[in-house]
């Protein structure tokens, strides 16, 4: 939680905004596994993740999710859309309360590599992503919804619960 002082002396805890994007190309997914962050491991290391992060403070949500797949996988993205908004307030694995804005994103040139965040980076077809167990947070869910979604476009609750 985020501590914020109001002028009026008040003070709330507050959520964190992260980003994530399902990065696609071929008709496959780009996954990452989970690192360290400056040295020390990060929660749920070792499992497969959608690619993001934390919102910076001056930055739009476009330029945090490029940023953060930049920085992760060394990949420039575009066309973005927005996919969903996560603001279930009990996420799972989770020592903050984060609301995650996810993008669906396509995979450009690829122009650095990866920081330490990532241990292994990974195409995988939409068809064969590692099981539940193997992926860090609820980040599963959304890939799960997203390949529902190719099969029949139908509606995607922007917001909500999944």
């Amino acid at each position: 939680m985020i501590v914020c002082n109001f002028e009026d002396g008040g003070k709330a805890n507050l959520r964190h905004i992260t980003v994530n994007s399902l990065v696609i190309k071929d008709n496959k997914i780009l996954l990452g596994k989970r690192g360290t962050f400056k040295g020390k491991p990060m929660l749920e290391t070792g499992k497969w993740a959608l690619l993001g992060g934390f919102l910076g403070r001056d930055e739009t949500l476009e330029e945090a999710v490029k940023r953060e797949v930049k920085e992760e996988s060394g990949y420039n993205i575009d066309s973005l859309t927005l996919f969903r908004v996560n603001d279930n307030p009990n996420r799972p694995k989770e020592d903050r309360q984060n609301v995650d804005v996810i993008f669906v994103a396509y995979a450009k040139d690829k122009v650095q590599g990866s920081d330490e965040e990532v241990t292994n980076l990974q195409w995988f077809d939409l068809d064969k992503t590692p099981p539940m167990d193997q992926i860090a947070f609820d980040h599963g869910e959304h890939i799960e919804l997203y390949k529902k979604y190719l099969k029949n476009k139908f509606p995607i609750s922007l917001f909500g619960k999944l």
